[in-house]
């Protein structure tokens, strides 16, 4: 049974996130999936994450799916206009990608390329209505697609910590009028947070896979406190890091508690190992899971 038949049964499901490396080799992301094998639903596999110049995605996926482990494809708005972004969807699909996570993307200035010049040509919106548009066997100027349509899995992103909260509920509105299939979130590690957001989304019916970033340090967290936008890690986490004498340890133990709080209230997990794929069992294990 695949990801999105999983989906459709209301399974609870389980993603790890795993980035490219800046080269040609995936032996990396072969070793650490099948580090997973069995344990993982599916194999979210960055786009050029934080605007850095990387192995394309698209690529990683297949290769990945070739070993037989199922990728979620993610593609991002930033780097192409709309020919390329609709030809990677019909590559995806034709190279038998179905599962694709639809995002905006980061601003280049943000990476390591900060000359690169960005597009956004069209807004996750409008991608997910194009891979919709695409599936009905027409490009989005109504032009008839030859031979069999594509089908896909498709995936958008939310922030329960977005602050304010309603622009990103009206957005996440649109992306499944828009026609996606599944969420997955920004990290989350506050749970009255996560919770309020839940409540105001109830209405949308929409399965909802939380994202939990694996805490390396404390410093590691006001990080992302002071720089990732809609995302707080308490004070009580943070000095649990800092006086933890086994951070590994320390990490499993934080985020495998946050789970098993949130877990039953949600349709599955994103762990965001940030190189700590090995230690991702570790924490399902904790977790229950």
């Amino acid at each position: 049974m695949n990801f999105k038949e999983k989906l459709s049964r209301g399974e609870f499901l389980i993603t790890s996130e795993m980035g490219p490396d800046k080269g040609v080799s995936i032996q990396r992301l072969l070793t650490n999936a099948q580090l997973l094998k069995g344990r993982v639903d599916a194999f979210n596999i960055t786009d050029l994450q934080s605007s850095v110049m990387r192995l394309g995605s698209l690529a990683a996926s297949f290769l990945l799916k070739d070993k037989g482990f199922e990728p979620i494809y993610q593609l991002t708005c930033r780097d192409r206009n709309r020919l390329a972004l609709q030809s990677d969807l019909l590559s995806a699909a034709a190279l038998g990608i179905q599962n694709v996570l639809i995002l905006t993307g980061d601003h280049p200035s943000l990476g390591d390329h900060p000359q690169a010049k960005a597009v956004f040509d069209l807004d996750s919106v409008q991608l997910l209505q194009v891979a919709k548009k695409l599936e009905s066997g027409q490009d989005m100027q109504g032009n008839k697609l030859s031979g069999e349509s594509p089908k896909f899995c498709l995936g958008a992103v939310v922030n329960p910590g977005a602050d304010p909260l309603e622009p990103q509920i009206i957005k996440m509105e649109k992306k499944l009028e828009a026609g996606a299939d599944f969420f997955q979130t920004q990290v989350v590690y506050d749970l009255k947070t996560f919770e309020k957001f839940l409540f105001l989304t109830k209405h949308l019916k929409a399965p909802i896979i939380p994202g939990i970033i694996l805490l390396k340090s404390a410093s590691m967290a006001r990080y992302i406190n002071k720089h990732v936008p809609g995302v707080f890690i308490n004070d009580i986490l943070i000095k649990e890091m800092e006086e933890a004498k086994d951070k590994v340890a320390t990490s499993i133990e934080i985020a495998s508690r946050f789970i098993k709080q949130i877990k039953s209230s949600c349709q599955g997990i994103h762990i965001i190992p940030v190189g700590w794929d090995k230690i991702v069992p570790s924490v399902l294990d904790a977790a229950g899971l």
